[in-house]
């Protein structure tokens, strides 16, 4: 007689424990980017970092000896979810402050001076006949 298949979850209760450790750093990293502490966002993003890698190698690990029941992939997925969207706003917050710092220091650039060839820089190619 064949044993039932016992789904991982129900073998090893790590996995929701980094589960559970990546939902508590996902939020954390959410409140400081609302909070726009610099510090506690970099402590928090390179700690979800650590916990996504525990939760990949242990839901691997898991998906080789058993199925994953749905409740725990579905966590899983919306998790992934909410790091593509925290991705997502702080790449716009970056753009944003890029364009920030753009307006307040622009660029130097050298001035064009137009000639019958086409653009010339100033001092490149001596006086300009008209």
């Amino acid at each position: 007689m064949q044993q039932p298949v016992i789904p991982a979850y129900e073998t090893s209760p790590e996995l929701e424990a980094t589960l559970g450790a990546v939902e508590t750093q996902l939020a954390s990293l959410g409140e400081a980017l609302r909070t726009r502490d610099s510090a506690a966002i970099d402590l928090h993003a390179t700690e979800l970092h650590r916990s996504l890698a525990r939760a990949v190698d242990h839901f691997s690990r898991a998906a080789r000896s058993g199925p994953v029941p749905t409740p725990l992939r579905e966590r899983l997925a919306l998790a992934g979810g909410l790091v593509a969207a925290q991705r997502e706003s702080l790449a716009r917050a970056t753009a944003a402050l890029d364009r920030a710092i753009d307006v307040l220091m622009p660029r130097e650039r050298p001035a064009a001076v137009y000639s019958a060839i086409g653009p010339v820089e100033r001092g490149s190619r001596g006086s300009i006949q008209a």
